[in-house]
C-alpha cells in the first residue's frame, strides 16, 4: 500500500474524537472525567508557561519525573499534599472550590 492510500485509511484526533462523541455513553463518560481533563491541561499549562521539563518540576518537588508523567497522563491520584507541593514547586496557589449546580 502506497503512502498516499494509507493516509486515507487514517483518521485525525479531532475526526475520531467527532466519531466517538456521537455515542451517548462516551459523551457522559468525557463529562464525568472532564474536572480531571481539566486539572491536568491547567498543571501542564503552568509547567510550560514556567519553562520546565517534567524532570525540573520533579526535582522542585523531590519527586521523581514518572509521577510528574503519571500525573499529566491521567494515570496517576494524587494527594491533596501532593498538589499542595506541585502548586508551590510551580508558584501558584492551590484553589479547591465546589461549585453548586
Amino acid at each position: 500500500m502506497n503512502k498516499k492510500s494509507n493516509e486515507k485509511n487514517w483518521l485525525t484526533w479531532k475526526e475520531y474524537r467527532r466519531e466517538l462523541m456521537k455515542d451517548p455513553e462516551v459523551v457522559k463518560a468525557y463529562q464525568e472525567l472532564q474536572p480531571e481533563f481539566e486539572i491536568i491541561e491547567r498543571i501542564i499549562r503552568a509547567r510550560v508557561k514556567e519553562g520546565i521539563t517534567q524532570k525540573k518540576l520533579a526535582q522542585r518537588m523531590k519527586t521523581k519525573q514518572s509521577a510528574i508523567s503519571r500525573l499529566e497522563s491521567g494515570t496517576a491520584n494524587p494527594s491533596l499534599n501532593f498538589l499542595k507541593r506541585l502548586a508551590k514547586a510551580l508558584d501558584s496557589r492551590l484553589e479547591i472550590r465546589l461549585i453548586s449546580r
